[in-house]
């Protein structure tokens, strides 16, 4: 299904408006799976999942299942999880360790990159006029590269490299992935559970939406604190945009640590602040645990105070697979990695104190922007865009405001222009737009 809109006519970034059909138009949908899905880097797994020869596991590509594993020599391969044969999926399993793949239909074997490496009766096909073993195995994403421990792919080989992907963003990426020398790691298992909502209202929640906390959250607040969520005072609250990502966060070091309910979590990073300081800054330290939340475009999401990281996986217009994951320094200790577990499980999982506000809001503007006519009423998002600022020591643009719409509508004019570019040589570098303003 093609759609007949033109996605530059529905993001108004001068005023602040949104058309909200890009959450319900199937040919909207279609068109975010080959220029966004099939051509953006994408998060693919922690490489403290696969640290032996044959560690395995899978994920999604927009649409397109993928094996991620560890190769013979170290590295790190993916491919499409579809037989080149007939096609059926040859690996069923979402984690584990393999020496080849074997296709359950008719036992076509691929190895740890893809190659086919045999089938029943070979000699059937050797004898076969053209074939040509060479050219049969899985496809392959087009790159693949790891940074500071997590790994992102894409399809497309004109995609610009990694670190030009994730630009600015790295320096804050650093403050989560990079304030110990022992690194991160995910703790065993991943949490998966649908949503019926657009893929795009989490990761726009999470680039920037502090707003929504003190109204939403606030019972739950008031279960875990035994007090709601107070006005956030806005001095030293930022938000930080570049490339699409986004960040919103303060500089209190622990205050979204607070919200896990564990003293053990707050006390940790406490203990490490002149440690971080000396690694990464003053500022970043300050920065370490308070995050409010992040996105980097287009779907991968996390809360650092929280330790959760997270995918929005599409499936549909309206369907999203939410697989999320607790992200801990290796060095931690035993019982504050077990704080986390426990903390993500009541405030950010199917069944959380949280979680559990947020999917509702999403399934709701989901559901009630299809209407015939509802869909036709614009969304506003123009808080915060007259609160710019050249910030010395912050990268990207900065926007001093913890209640602020600028990460979320500098979100939508990335997806524009990815939308409306047929290749990566015609998508308009946010840079460009920023000397236009």
């Amino acid at each position: 299904m093609t759609s007949t809109l033109d996605p530059r006519s529905l993001i108004d970034a001068d005023e602040g408006w949104i058309d909200r059909r890009i959450f319900s138009d199937p040919g909207l949908y279609e068109l975010e799976l080959e220029r966004i899905f099939a051509r953006c880097w994408l998060f693919l797994a922690h490489e403290s999942q696969i640290p032996k020869t044959g560690d395995f596991v899978t994920a999604y590509m927009g649409r397109d299942h993928v094996i991620v594993v560890r190769k013979k020599d170290g590295g790190v391969a993916a491919f499409i999880n579809s037989c080149s044969h007939r096609g059926n999926r040859i690996c069923g399993a979402s984690q584990g360790n393999a020496r080849q793949f074997v296709c359950n239909y008719h036992g076509w074997a691929f190895g740890l990159e893809g190659e086919l490496v045999g089938m029943p009766q070979k000699e059937l096909y050797e004898a076969t006029p053209g074939f040509d073993k060479s050219r049969m195995g899985l496809t392959r994403v087009a790159q693949i590269e790891s940074y500071n421990g997590l790994i992102f792919a894409t399809f497309d080989p004109e995609a610009p490299s990694l670190d030009d992907y994730l630009g600015d963003y790295r320096w804050y990426l650093d403050i989560v992935l990079d304030n110990d020398e022992g690194g991160t790691e995910f703790l065993d298992g991943c949490i998966k559970y649908d949503v019926a909502c657009n893929w795009k209202l989490p990761a726009e929640n999470f680039v920037g939406d502090s707003y929504h906390a003190q109204w939403t959250h606030n019972s739950a607040a008031m279960a875990i604190f035994g007090r709601g969520i107070s006005p956030r005072k806005l001095e030293n609250t930022f938000h930080a945009t570049m490339n699409g990502h986004g960040w919103g966060f303060g500089l209190d070091m622990i205050g979204n640590a607070a919200a896990s309910g564990h003293r053990i979590v707050t006390d940790y990073w406490r203990s490490r602040e002149s440690a971080i300081a000396a690694r990464l800054g003053k500022l970043r330290s300050k920065m370490v645990a308070s995050s409010s939340s992040a996105n980097l475009f287009p779907n991968f999401g996390f809360l650092p105070g929280h330790a959760c990281f997270r995918v929005w996986q599409p499936m549909g217009p309206a369907s999203m697979e939410l697989r999320s994951w607790i992200l801990v320094n290796r060095n931690m200790p035993a019982e504050v990695k077990d704080a986390y577990r426990q903390a993500a499980a009541f405030t950010f999982s199917p069944g959380g104190v949280f979680e559990m506000d947020d999917s509702e809001n999403w399934e709701n503007a989901t559901r009630a922007s299809t209407g015939v006519v509802t869909r036709r009423q614009r969304l506003y998002y123009g808080l915060g865009h007259n609160t710019r600022e050249d910030h010395p020591d912050l990268p990207g643009r900065v926007y001093r405001n913890f209640f602020s719409d600028a990460n979320q509508m500098a979100f939508y004019s990335r997806w524009a222009d990815l939308m409306s570019a047929e290749r990566w040589a015609d998508v308009a570098e946010p840079s460009e737009r920023d000397a236009a303003e």
